[in-house]
């Protein structure tokens, strides 16, 4: 590969660890509102599906951008970015900190009761998301790094579906599990939006599967990569 062909690609994946990042941080800031999608007349235990937290949306990305940094760059990078976000994660909650201790002015459009009200909670969820966040990113790069062993490169569809089914099961106990246990969400509510909650991104795991088999036919085209190869940056 050509030095022209590595920057090229050093600055790729500096876009995706942002695309990365910015997933990830948004997803923790906006947690609080809750939606609903009714494609289904389902309830399981007490909640419908789908009603879950806006902060699912942005989040699903991080996965498969993990998933394609994996493919292209190697289990190292992918690492690397889930660490890069556990930094961002603490540098953002440090800013809401301060953010909601310093007093409103009597004429600030968005007073000091309504500020905690939509970022009081930051702290524990954005603790409670890392915790989730971490050990689930992580779960993600091993088993898809063994099953790209196990197929030698192929079946790109085995990897990415059975990783990111395992692992947003992982995410999706764990931070309901510690939101629960801070009473930022009642107990009777763990079983529904923990059903609710996986299979809407199991939904979306699938959905996304195509956008991957896309994203790495172009990179394999333009840096000439064969199947199984990755990209080793400067």
């Amino acid at each position: 590969m050509t030095l022209k062909d590595k920057l090229l690609a050093q600055r790729i994946y500096l876009l995706l660890a942002a695309l990365f990042i910015t997933s990830l941080v948004v997803s923790n800031l906006i947690f609080q509102k809750f939606f609903y999608w009714y494609p289904f007349e389902v309830e399981v235990f007490g909640t419908k599906l789908f009603e879950i937290s806006v902060g699912i949306l942005p989040y699903p990305i991080t996965f498969l951008i993990t998933d394609l940094i994996s493919e292209i760059f190697g289990k190292k990078r992918a690492n690397q970015v889930v660490v890069t976000g556990i930094f961002a994660s603490l540098f953002s909650l440090l800013i809401v900190l301060i953010s909601d201790m310093v007093p409103a002015t009597t004429w600030s459009p968005v007073g000091n009761e309504l500020f905690s009200t939509v970022f009081g909670s930051t702290a524990i969820a954005v603790t409670a998301s890392m915790l989730a966040y971490l050990f689930a990113q992580f779960v993600d790069i091993q088993i898809y790094h063994f099953w790209k062993r196990l197929t030698k490169g192929k079946y790109l569809w085995i990897r990415n579906n059975f990783s990111t089914f395992f692992s947003q099961f992982v995410d999706t106990f764990t931070i309901l599990m510690l939101l629960c246990s801070f009473n930022i969400i009642e107990w009777d509510k763990f079983a529904g939006l923990l059903v609710a909650g996986f299979l809407f991104k199991v939904l979306i795991a699938i959905l996304d599967t195509p956008f991957l088999y896309l994203g790495v036919y172009i990179f394999r085209k333009r840096f000439k990569l064969k199947i199984n190869e990755e990209i080793s940056l400067i």
